[in-house]
Order: structure tokens, then C-alpha cells, then sequence
């Protein structure tokens, strides 16, 4: 198993938060389209390479390759989602939106690409 952390959004007036996570085995991911509203949404320029491989450029000019690397809790990543339901998700993906109470310390914590919410605590080992 591994954890991703993503930091919290501001405080919302509902309380919690929304996240977006991954409901099957395989792995989060995104369709083509998802990734382009995404893109859209965001601003971001897109770019193919030489060999056909799809990139953004963002702002600042720096490289994207979504999904990886996107805040589980981006607004954008939530209204991509909500707008294109099953359409959103990636090969082996099922994308599912949680709400978390906004005041968790949360990451994800997936087995195989099957992902839930975990509360972040101390360890010791």
C-alpha cells in the first residue's frame, strides 16, 4: 500500500470537502476528454510531441502530464467529474467523489489502483 498526500482546501460552508477518488481496481485516471476540460478549464495550452505523446503547458511554461500530480481536491478535477460522470474516468478507473469533513488531516490510500480516504495520524516504526 501507499499514501498520497494532497493538501486540504480552504474551509467550505457545508464543512467538508470533496475528493475525487478511484473506486476499482486498476488505477486513477482520466479520458481524453476528461483531460482536456481539464485543460480547459485550467488554461493550459496543449502540445503533442514527436512521438504523439500529449502534454500541457501551463502558465508558467512548465510541462503537465494529468492526471498525475493533480490535487485530488481541485475544484477544476471536481467540476470534470460532476459535468462528465462516467465519461471522466481513464481505462480501469471508476471515479467516485467523496466528501470529507473539512478539518482531516486526509491522503490516499490505494491498494492495486483501489483508492479510499484515510485519516493521517502518527507512526512510529
Amino acid at each position: 500500500m501507499s499514501g498520497f498526500q494532497f493538501k486540504r482546501q480552504q474551509r467550505s460552508e457545508t464543512g467538508t470537502v470533496k475528493v475525487v477518488i478511484n473506486r476499482c481496481f486498476g488505477g486513477f485516471g482520466l479520458s481524453g476528454e476528461a483531460i482536456g476540460m481539464y485543460a480547459k478549464l485550467r488554461g493550459w495550452t496543449r502540445c503533442i510531441t514527436d512521438f504523439g505523446m500529449n502534454y500541457f503547458l501551463n502558465g508558467q511554461g512548465e510541462k503537465i502530464l494529468p492526471p498525475h500530480g493533480l490535487r485530488r481536491d481541485d475544484p477544476f478535477l471536481i467540476e470534470v467529474v460532476e459535468t462528465l460522470g462516467e465519461d471522466s474516468w481513464g481505462d480501469h478507473a471508476e471515479l467516485k467523489i467523496i466528501e470529507v469533513p473539512d478539518d482531516v488531516d486526509w491522503y490516499v490510500e490505494e491498494y492495486d489502483g483501489l483508492e479510499h480516504i484515510a485519516e493521517r495520524h502518527r507512526t512510529w516504526r
